[in-house]
């Protein structure tokens, strides 16, 4: 599996759209609260699995972590990430089931999370506004649960050419 976090917040801006009729209203929004999706993903076969968090830090990592454990209790897995502070922290619980690789330090590009990452923001947050954090939270909820229900999507999302010819 893969795994990346990001944050997502109050702050928008519109984006283009293809509207009929007449010409659309979006309201831009400067509210600086946010949110944390931790995500981890199977590329071979599309299993996701995801929590959203309000920070995040090692104690939240290690909360993430065992879900994910509990979740594939029956399975050994080798996640994948990036070298984030909380990742490598002294304090972070690893489940005897999960082992950590990291990836190399500053390469977005080689964690499949982040096509996960832009798949929610374009689908489920483009020209929106949120009276609350809560309401960025439910529609990152909402959007995160479509993915994890749709194997074949998240499959072809994560599955780069060179994860998908050593699995």
């Amino acid at each position: 599996m893969f795994q990346d976090e990001a944050r997502f917040g109050r702050i928008n801006s519109p984006h283009k759209c293809w509207v009929q009729g007449k010409r659309p209203v979006v309201y831009c929004q400067i509210e600086r609260e946010y949110t944390y999706a931790y995500v981890a993903a199977c590329p071979i076969d599309g299993t996701m699995d995801s929590l959203v968090l309000p920070v995040v830090s090692s104690a939240a990592m290690s909360m993430f972590l065992e879900e994910v454990s509990v979740r594939h209790i029956d399975k050994t897995i080798i996640m994948f990430m990036d070298q984030a502070g909380w990742h490598k922290a002294k304090d972070l619980n690893i489940p005897k089931n999960i082992r950590l690789v990291s990836l190399p330090a500053y390469s977005p590009e080689l964690n499949p999370v982040e096509h996960i990452w832009d798949e929610l923001r374009e689908k489920w947050f483009h020209n929106f506004t949120f009276d609350s954090i809560s309401g960025v939270e439910d529609r990152l909820v909402e959007g995160l649960r479509d993915l994890e229900e749709n194997l074949a999507l998240v499959q072809s999302l994560t599955g780069f050419q060179w994860i998908l010819s050593v699995g």
